[in-house]
């Protein structure tokens, strides 16, 4: 499994640069995930830590709870490769 996620983080934001020097306005797609994805991974973040917060129960247990979240695991997993993607597009950019 850990193979899998490293392989996986390196392989994926290949395949979007390739898949976005194909066709083009899938990079409007990318940017469009990226920005849903952020609003729900850090709604969750906020809605988790005020629960917390205002219950007063500020116990580890608690405030790791959110990462049983899968909507939570998603969205962070596209924010991590669409940053790797960024990167990625940069470095391709500005060698040329």
């Amino acid at each position: 499994m850990k193979l899998l996620l490293i392989i996986g983080s390196i392989v994926l934001p290949i395949l979007m640069v390739v898949l976005q020097r194909k066709w083009s306005k899938i990079r409007i797609i990318f940017d469009l995930m990226a920005i849903l994805s952020a609003l729900i991974f850090g709604n969750i973040s906020s809605i988790a830590i005020f629960e917390i917060i205002k219950d007063d129960k500020v116990f580890m247990t608690n405030i790791h709870a959110v990462f049983l979240n899968p909507i939570f695991l998603m969205t962070g997993a596209y924010l991590g490769l669409y940053f790797l993607y960024v990167l990625v597009l940069r470095v391709i950019n500005d060698k040329n």
